[in-house]
C-alpha cells in the first residue's frame, strides 16, 4: 500500500512561513507510528473480529492508538454491559490506547432502542468507567494531561492532550447528533450541557495550541468524533454545534501555520482532504488536513507517523480490515 502524504497538494509560496517555522522545531524527537480506528464494533461480526484488528494494531510496532468514538451502534442499547464489555476489550490491548466518546454512546441514548437512558446520566457513566486514572486505557501506562486538572473544568476528563514525535496529540468530547446543541427531542438548543462543554473545548483548544506554539512543536493532531461538516458550514448551512469550534479551528490553524490535522469519524467514510479554508483570505488553509477513519460495515485502520525532521510531519496510510464486514467493498 503506497503511503498517503499529509498534503496531497504541492506546497506555494505563502507556506514558505510553515516550513521556516518548522525548522525551529524539536527535530531531535524521533518519529512515531500511531493507529487510528472508529466507528466500531456496530455488529457482532464485527464485535467479533474487532479483538483480531486490535491484534494487528499490537504488532505493527505503534505507539498508541486512538478510537474516535461510536463503540457501539445507533440502535444498541446503552447499558453499563455494553460499555463495560468494550472497555474491558480496550483494556486487553497491548498498545495504549486512548478513546474519544461518540454520540452513539451518549447523546443518542434517549432513543427507545437505545434503552431510553438519560444521555447526561449516560456521559456520567462514561467518565466513571472510560476516564479514569492520569494515563491511557491499554497496555504501557502512557500519560496523559487531562483538562480535569483545572478546577473550572474538573468532570472534562475525557479532553486530553499528549506528546509525541514532537507534535501535540489533543482528544476533545465533540460528537455527531450535532454535539447535543439540541438535547434530546423536544428541548431547543442550545442547551446548557452544549454551552458548558463548547466552553471547556474552546479553553481546551486554545490551550493546547498556546503549548504548541510555546514549545515550537512541529504539528497539532486533534481527534473528535464528529463530522464537522465543512462544506455545509462554509454555505452558510452547517450546524449551529460545530459553527464556533470550526472557526476557531480555522483561526488557531491560520495563526500556529506548522501543520494541523484533525481526525474524525461518524460519517463512515475513509477520506484524506484539505477542506478548511483561511477565515481571513478566503482560500484553502494549505497546512490544515482532515482525516477521517472507516466506519461500519468496512472494519479498518489508518497508519499515521509523526516525524517533526518531515516538513509534512504527519502521513496516514489506510489498513482495510479484511474480514466479512469488510465484503462488497
Amino acid at each position: 500500500m503506497s503511503r498517503i502524504p499529509w498534503c496531497p497538494v504541492p506546497v506555494r509560496a505563502g507556506f514558505a512561513l510553515s516550513l521556516a517555522l518548522l525548522l525551529a522545531a524539536p527535530l531531535s524527537a524521533q518519529p512515531v507510528a500511531f493507529g487510528l480506528f472508529g466507528d466500531t464494533p456496530y455488529t457482532r461480526s464485527e464485535r467479533a473480529q474487532l479483538p483480531a484488528m486490535m491484534a494487528q494494531m499490537d504488532a505493527a510496532g505503534l505507539a498508541f492508538v486512538v478510537h474516535d468514538g461510536d463503540i457501539k451502534s445507533g440502535s444498541d442499547e446503552c447499558s453499563d454491559a455494553t460499555l463495560r464489555d468494550i472497555l474491558d476489550l480496550f483494556g486487553s490491548s497491548r498498545t495504549p490506547l486512548v478513546y474519544v466518546p461518540g454520540d452513539n454512546e451518549w447523546t443518542d441514548c434517549h432513543r427507545r432502542s437505545n434503552g431510553g437512558y438519560d444521555p447526561l446520566e449516560r456521559l456520567a457513566r462514561l467518565r466513571e468507567l472510560f476516564f479514569q486514572g492520569e494515563t491511557a486505557l491499554g497496555g504501557g501506562a502512557m500519560p496523559l494531561l487531562r483538562q480535569s486538572r483545572q478546577p473550572a473544568f474538573a468532570q472534562f476528563r475525557e479532553n486530553v492532550r499528549w506528546e509525541a514525535g514532537g507534535a501535540l496529540f489533543v482528544g476533545l468530547n465533540l460528537p455527531g447528533s450535532e454535539n447535543n446543541y439540541h438535547g434530546v427531542p423536544g428541548q431547543r438548543g442550545p442547551v446548557p450541557e452544549f454551552l458548558e462543554r463548547s466552553a471547556a473545548n474552546r479553553a481546551w483548544l486554545a490551550e493546547a495550541f498556546a503549548h504548541a506554539r510555546r514549545a515550537r512543536l512541529a504539528g497539532v493532531l486533534i481527534v473528535v468524533q464528529a463530522n464537522p461538516g465543512f462544506v455545509a458550514d462554509r454555505a452558510g448551512q452547517g450546524s449551529p454545534g460545530y459553527r464556533e469550534f470550526l472557526a476557531q479551528l480555522a483561526d488557531e490553524t491560520r495563526r500556529f501555520a506548522r501543520p494541523v490535522v484533525l481526525v474524525h469519524g461518524d460519517t463512515h467514510r475513509f477520506r484524506i482532504d484539505q477542506p478548511l479554508v483561511d477565515p481571513v483570505e478566503g482560500s484553502t488553509l494549505r497546512n490544515f488536513t482532515r482525516v477521517e477513519t472507516m466506519g461500519s460495515p468496512f472494519m479498518g485502520w489508518v497508519r499515521g507517523t509523526v516525524d517533526a525532521a518531515d516538513p509534512q510531519v504527519f502521513r496516514f496510510e489506510p489498513r482495510f480490515w479484511p474480514g466479512p464486514a469488510a465484503q462488497g467493498r
